[in-house]
């Protein structure tokens, strides 16, 4: 019998535009599975519904996640979450499938919740040895005094929105006088902000999987932004170079990726994941990690897994079998 595999995509953050080139890439791949009967599950701050391929919309039963076309109840089998920033990759989105005991492809609520957060992340790590740029919180409404900043972090340095995906929210601060600025511009994204010292190196992508019940490093991805940083420019309108496999050594090669299994292990992620690095002194510091990372062809991680010999359908409908054999209520 066949499985009923919805591709959620989307979501409500500004980011949703490029989950919904990442869900059309999976819901191509993984309708090539004979096994499979596949719907594209768009799930939006207008709507939950299931769009069909001649466009017509179909509303999802939010109390179940099911859905009737033709006057068939469809109840799904897995959700392959390809949802960027909320609900599908802060955790609000596996808690409720959790909830509703149905699998799906990323990791649980709380590993989802904690890898959103820049913050809590990287105090996790940290705190088990992994190094890290230094760094200040602030929140909305606290007193700032740039001068402080300065000289605890140094300059240049980077002003994020602890809660936001795709570069959005994220300012390089080369002069005290723009700090006031640039806090202002992460704020519009969100009420928590981390500001870095600037890493001097070589930035890298390592994509992490669970193929087969084996967890895996993918071939390193090293890039070169012609921006200031990796923004969404150089991420999305080819203001970047994106190399893989990386011109590294092999010794900072397999550096790398023992270092981005273990946050894997570490934090207990699942499915498909991406940490980013930067080469400092010839050490690897973790500056991110993405649970739902972009899945179009010319994202990082598709990249990589083809480098590795694995073709995308591979890589999909692996990851929907994991999902489905590992699930625990």
């Amino acid at each position: 019998m066949k499985k009923n595999i919805a591709v959620a995509m989307g979501g409500y953050s500004k980011e949703a535009e490029i989950s919904l080139k990442s869900g059309e890439v999976v819901y191509k791949q993984l309708t090539k599975n004979e096994n499979y009967r596949v719907y594209r599950a768009q799930i939006l701050k207008n709507g939950w519904t299931i769009k069909t391929d001649i466009g017509e919309e179909i509303p999802i039963d939010k109390s179940n996640f099911s859905v009737v076309i033709n006057g068939e109840p469809i109840h799904f089998d897995c959700v392959f979450n390809t949802i960027h920033g909320t609900p599908g990759e802060d955790g609000l989105f596996q808690g409720y499938l959790q909830t509703l005991e149905i699998p799906q492809t990323a990791c649980d609520y709380y590993q989802a919740a904690l890898t959103f957060n820049k913050r809590d992340c990287i105090s996790v790590l940290r705190a088990n040895g992994i190094k890290t740029a230094k760094n200040i919180y602030i929140n909305k409404g606290d007193d700032i005094n740039p001068s402080a900043i300065v000289e605890y972090i140094g300059l240049p340095c980077f002003v994020k929105a602890n809660r936001a995906g795709s570069s959005y929210g994220i300012s390089k601060v080369k002069h005290k006088d723009d700090i006031l600025t640039a806090l202002e511009h992460s704020f519009k994204e969100d009420d928590e902000v981390i500001i870095e010292s600037f890493l001097d190196g070589t930035e890298v992508s390592v994509g992490v999987i669970n193929i087969k019940g084996n967890i895996i490093a993918l071939p390193v991805t090293e890039i070169i932004s012609e921006n200031e940083f990796f923004d969404f420019e150089a991420k999305y309108l080819g203001k970047s170079k994106e190399i893989t496999p990386a011109t590294i050594s092999d010794s900072q090669t397999k550096d790398v990726k023992d270092q981005a299994v273990r946050i894997f292990k570490l934090l207990k992620l699942k499915g498909l994941t991406r940490s980013e690095f930067i080469f400092h002194n010839n050490e690897p510091h973790f500056l991110e990690c993405n649970a739902c990372p972009g899945l179009t062809e010319a994202s990082i991680l598709p990249q990589q897994a083809k480098a590795a010999g694995i073709s995308l359908q591979d890589l999909f409908t692996n990851a929907v079998e994991v999902a489905i054999e590992n699930f625990e209520i």
